[in-house]
């Protein structure tokens, strides 16, 4: 006798695969992550004074690196009451002397990814907050071959990402993806929390 009853939406669902969720994806890719991710990287990578978080949405990262003493540049395309809103972080020209530090929208962290490459300065790191599926998939592919990663940090415990700020238990495992402008080494493979 079977003593779990789940089905094809059951193992979709615990991996975040949003074409089989019950609920609809949130318009603009608005998942707000737990502010624990960034006490984590904070602890796990030596990261520049300076960062600039592109989607801050309402804070959650940016107020923990500004409380741990970073100095923060916080936009996001939509205005959610923190940072600068308006702001298309794929449209900019600047380049920032600095590490940029996110959780981007998913359907857009290929996109993110080379641009944040292409924005931050030499020595500098981009670290994604991104499914440990980023991993899988021909054009994350190509784009690992482009932007080899210098560490992969895998979370041992689930840490949440609220749709609009509102936070539940998840069930999707999460890792830090940190790139360093100059890499050309062999990827490390790692754990935290």
């Amino acid at each position: 006798m079977k003593d779990w009853t789940g089905n094809f939406h059951s193992v979709v669902g615990c991996l975040g695969a949003s074409n089989h969720s019950k609920e609809e994806r949130e318009e603009n890719d608005f998942y707000a992550t737990d502010p624990i991710a960034a006490e984590w990287l904070h602890k796990i990578e030596t990261l520049s004074h300076d960062i600039w978080e592109p989607a801050c949405g309402q804070g959650h990262l940016c107020k923990v690196f500004e409380r741990l003493g970073y100095n923060v540049k916080a936009t996001d395309l939509i205005d959610r009451g923190y940072g600068r809103g308006g702001v298309n972080f794929l449209m900019t020209k600047d380049k920032f002397d600095g590490d940029i530090v996110t959780n981007p929208p998913y359907k857009f962290a290929v996109p993110f990814i080379d641009k944040a490459m292409r924005t931050i300065t030499e020595g500098h790191k981009v670290c994604m907050f991104l499914k440990v599926q980023f991993l899988e998939g021909k054009d994350h592919r190509e784009l690992f071959e482009l932007y080899k990663p210098a560490r992969v940090w895998v979370s041992t415990s689930r840490i949440q990402c609220g749709k609009n700020g509102n936070f539940k238990d998840s069930m999707v495992a999460y890792a830090w993806y940190v790139w360093e402008k100059g890499f050309n080494g062999i990827t490390e493979l790692k754990w935290f929390n």
